[in-house]
């Protein structure tokens, strides 16, 4: 099969075309033919090996070199075959999936716990858009946040995968409003997704607007929590998700910081675990129930054939992008 193998730390060029063999299921795994992939920071910080930080921890990316050759956490695909301890999937299922690693390639082999069945009505493109953000999103959400009813939420970073998630999902779990932080260009499509107000964060400081909420979902990590406390409601949450990216701490350092910083700021601080989540397969078909009872939707913002996938993460690793980023293998 062909995948890209990463050789060596370093930019997109690092990521070589290359015929490898095509594994094979162990008696709890399931082989899937890869149909669609996305691109997530988490991807490109494996590529680079940064945060430097992340090269000494055990089990980490690996000192000297990447750990894992093929990146790409997100799938969609079609099950080919199974082991012989499978129980909840057969061949010819459509799946989608939230994996450590080896999605940009064509097959891929994963235990039966990491996949769902695809939503119904979402193409292969769309359900690959959705695992590693929308599940971020759900964990920050839910049970990081711990949104009630009628909450208001503020979304910082509302653009991006796991912001444009994290708005449709506060809605759907019953938030009465929701803002979105983004730039200008993408205030209309922050709107589309049912955000009720909107901040431009070039002309307007969402922590002096003199707006007051119930949880804040930090997902651009540009501002510390101190400087949120105006707009925090007494049992408000501030979430932090993510960070600048920088070479040797960031963005680890600006989460680590916030959580540092609980004992001593009102609100309650908190940060959703998705590596070290448990119930990847159980937060998958939720995401699946929301979908179908058309309260989230994927945004995307471009796809590329498999064969541009350098080009991919290049745009990705940019910060621009308005949604996921896809890969069609």
């Amino acid at each position: 099969m062909k995948a890209f193998v990463l050789r060596s730390y370093g930019s997109p060029d690092q990521l070589e075309l290359t015929e490898v063999d095509t594994p094979v299921p162990a008696d709890d795994e399931v082989l899937v033919r890869v149909h669609a992939s996305s691109v997530n920071p988490y991807d490109w910080h494996l590529m680079r090996g940064e945060p430097y930080v992340g090269r000494l921890m055990p089990g980490g990316m690996g000192l000297l070199g990447p750990r894992q050759r093929i990146l790409g956490c997100d799938m969609a695909g079609q099950v080919e075959a199974v082991g012989p301890a499978v129980t909840s999937l057969r061949p010819g299922d459509n799946v989608f999936g939230l994996l450590e690693h080896g999605c940009f390639a064509e097959y891929v082999s994963v235990k039966e716990s990491f996949l769902a069945a695809m939503p119904r009505g979402l193409s292969y493109q769309q359900a690959a858009a959705m695992p590693m953000a929308a599940v971020t999103a759900l964990l920050a959400v839910r049970d990081a946040g711990r949104v009630r009813p009628g909450d208001e939420v503020l979304v910082n970073g509302a653009s991006g995968g796991v912001g444009t998630c994290a708005v449709q999902i506060a809605l759907a779990l019953g938030a009465a409003l929701v803002t979105g932080i983004c730039s200008a260009r993408n205030a209309d499509l922050v709107r589309s997704i049912g955000a009720d107000q909107v901040i431009d964060y070039a002309t307007e400081d969402a922590a002096r607007s003199g707006r007051h909420y119930d949880m804040v979902i930090d997902v651009a990590g540009n501002r510390p929590v101190t400087a949120y406390r105006r707009v925090l409601r007494r049992g408000a949450t501030f979430v932090v998700v993510g960070g600048p990216a920088g070479r040797w701490l960031q963005p680890a350092g600006h989460v680590i910081g916030s959580l540092a910083l609980a004992p001593f700021v009102p609100p309650r601080v908190a940060s959703p675990d998705v590596l070290g989540c448990k119930a990847k397969q159980a937060a998958l078909m939720t995401l699946t129930g929301l979908v179908e009872d058309g309260k989230l939707a994927p945004v995307i913002d471009r796809t590329y054939p498999f064969e541009d996938l350098r080009a991919a993460v290049t745009y990705q690793e940019a910060g621009h992008a308005a949604g996921k980023v896809v890969l069609a293998v």
